[in-house]
Parts: structure tokens; C-alpha cells; sequence
């Protein structure tokens, strides 16, 4: 689950338990997806967090977080579409915000993702929220991709 594949005897063992402890505390694969994707910074693509970074260096935490979210990422979409409404019903439930999902669900794939990952996560995704929107009753509808994104 942690996404470090490290062996235990080398100094990376102690990484790999602070990480799968990190990721221990998020409940579900789609906040995992969320809470990586933040790591990553929007202008260079890499990836930082401060423990990590600090125990392993930067090239190699951005390596193993990199690693991380794509691995998160294919845990998602190999989950079958109840599976993910489930998780994302759990997700929900936690954060209390369909807004948030609606505004950044573009942006949670890695940018190791090859195109037709990205594009069945989209598919699936907004599946996903169009459905939870007629559950709910609510008008909003799911925004346009920016040309930029």
C-alpha cells in the first residue's frame, strides 16, 4: 500500500514505515488520491513532503511519492465502479464536500498516467458524480475542463 519499495534493512526502512503510517490515516483510496496529488507541486510536477524529504532527499522522495500516487491511482481504477462510488460515498461522508471534488477531480491523476488511464478515470469519475448529483437531487453540474488542464 505505502508505494516505497524499500528493503527493510537499508535506511529507507524507517521511510517506508513513516509512509505507510501516513497513508495508514486516510481511510479511503480516494482521499489518498487527493492527499498525493497535493503533495505535488502544480509548477514543477514534483513532488515534497517534509518527513520524507528530509529522510531521503529530495530526488528520491519525489521518486517514491511519484511512485505512491501512481500506485493509489491504479489501486482506483482497477476497483469496480461500486467499489469506487463506496469509497467516494466514505470520502464524502469524512470531508462533508461534493464542491471540492467537483472543482479538483481533474487534477488527482499522477502525471506518470498514460492517456487511456486518464481518460477512464475521467470517464469514471464524472460517471461517478453525475450520479451522486441526480442521488442528491442537485443541480450542479459538473464543470468544463479549462483549456489548460
Amino acid at each position: 500500500m505505502s508505494g516505497i519499495s524499500v528493503n527493510p534493512q537499508s535506511s529507507r526502512g524507517p521511510a517506508a514505515e513513516v509512509w505507510q503510517n501516513v497513508l495508514r490515516r486516510i481511510p479511503t483510496l480516494f482521499g489518498r488520491l487527493v492527499y498525493l496529488s497535493s503533495l505535488r507541486d502544480s509548477g514543477t510536477g514534483r513532488y515534497m513532503h517534509p518527513v520524507l524529504t528530509r529522510m531521503l532527499g529530495g530526488e528520491d522522495a519525489d521518486r517514491a511519492l511519484c511512485h505512491s500516487h501512481h500506485r493509489v491511482f491504479s489501486q482506483w481504477l482497477a476497483s469496480s465502479l461500486e467499489e469506487q462510488k463506496a469509497d467516494l460515498d466514505d470520502y464524502l461522508r469524512m470531508t462533508g464536500g461534493l464542491t471540492d471534488v467537483f472543482r479538483r477531480y481533474r487534477n488527482l491523476a499522477p502525471s506518470t498516467a498514460h492517456e487511456v488511464e486518464r481518460q477512464l478515470y475521467l470517464t469514471d469519475l464524472e460517471t461517478l458524480l453525475e450520479l451522486l448529483r441526480f442521488e442528491q437531487g442537485d443541480g450542479t453540474a459538473i464543470p468544463e475542463p479549462s483549456p489548460h488542464q
